[in-house]
């Protein structure tokens, strides 16, 4: 069932384009993740704790352009300030994929 919003509330979520520079693993995690640190242009770097480690490996990531939410109130996720929320594809099927661009956009652009 999906929960209805308001298109005001929806409006609130700041969505943006990172490049993943740094990756290491998060080995306080009880589910492994990795800890991404996240370059968002003039909006700075960013850390984040993301469970990708079913489907990416370390080398996958480096560079990789994410669509991430920014102004989510920062969480404590196994030992680090996660700033942001990596934004993935949920599938019963293929794990979580990760939402990301094809194309050369300027780092900090918004998702609209």
């Amino acid at each position: 069932m999906l929960t209805p919003v308001e298109f005001s509330d929806f409006t609130k979520i700041e969505m943006r384009v990172g490049k993943i520079i740094a990756v290491e693993p998060n080995h306080k995690a009880k589910v492994p993740a990795y800890i991404l640190k996240i370059d968002f242009g003039t909006f700075g770097i960013k850390i984040s704790s993301a469970q990708l480690t079913a489907n990416y490996q370390l080398d996958d990531l480096l560079d990789k352009h994410v669509v991430c939410v920014m102004n989510l109130i920062p969480k404590r996720v196994a030992g680090i300030k996660s700033e942001v929320l990596v934004l993935g594809a949920l599938s019963s099927s293929f794990g979580t994929k990760l939402i990301s661009v094809d194309m050369p956009i300027e780092l900090g652009s918004k998702i609209g």
